[in-house]
């Protein structure tokens, strides 16, 4: 399982330092949300915010979900910037495998995203092209949502999907994930969990013991 804190949920004036204590708990996968406020209602965080965080921890693996429209004009860009993952909304261009497609040969991830709306085997054309699948468990634009009902038999019905095709795209699970739903999502079949407020943020323990006590425990799920 590979923990991946959201840093939507980071102070943002001290976003440097809470990266920085975050390592020390062992985390090397970030996910960074970027927001058009067109595909969401909500407008969050520049291309460069990649570029700032490779150059400063170029350990880390920068995990970018693209919430924005016309999300091809993005990944030449995010190239430069050092993004590692590239994900985007299925619905947000007509033409994903041409985009999919771009982002491998850019040396990139390349991964979609399912709205809860969607029904999962929208993917299935998309397979042979797909590095990872994100699951979204709430609506996307916000952090913070609770999860979703429904959402754990949406995995099972992702995890039977790569199991039917013999494939080996990751799933990601994003969106108000906390302790119970993190535990099923693993036995369910889930290799990334995006995590948040319900887990390693606001902490009482603090945000490094907070990420060594969510590895600890995610590691004794069977």
């Amino acid at each position: 399982m590979i923990n991946a804190p959201s840093i939507a949920n980071c102070d943002l004036l001290n976003m440097g330092k809470q990266i920085d204590e975050m390592i020390a708990g062992n985390v090397n996968f970030l996910h960074i949300d970027l927001m058009d406020g067109h595909y969401v209602p909500n407008l969050f965080l520049p291309t460069s915010i990649v570029k700032a965080i490779k150059t400063k921890f170029p350990q880390v693996i920068a995990d970018v979900h693209l919430m924005v429209t016309n999300p091809q004009d993005y990944v030449d860009l995010l190239k430069e910037y050092g993004a590692d993952y590239v994900s985007f909304h299925i619905d947000s261009t007509s033409f994903s495998i041409r985009l999919l497609r771009r982002i491998r040969d850019l040396g990139m991830k390349a991964g979609i995203v399912i709205n809860p709306s969607q029904r999962i085997e929208i993917i299935e054309p998309l397979i042979p092209y797909l590095d990872y699948v994100v699951l979204m468990t709430v609506e996307p634009g916000f952090a913070g949502q609770k999860f979703m009902n429904g959402s754990l038999q949406r995995l099972d019905e992702l995890n039977a999907l790569r199991e039917k095709h013999g494939a080996s795209f990751l799933i990601s699970v994003d969106g108000g994930i906390d302790y119970p739903n993190s535990y099923e999502s693993v036995k369910r079949g889930a290799d990334i969990l995006i995590t948040g407020i319900y887990t390693v943020f606001n902490q009482p323990d603090g945000l490094k013991d907070a990420c060594l006590r969510f590895e600890r425990e995610m590691s004794t799920v069977k």
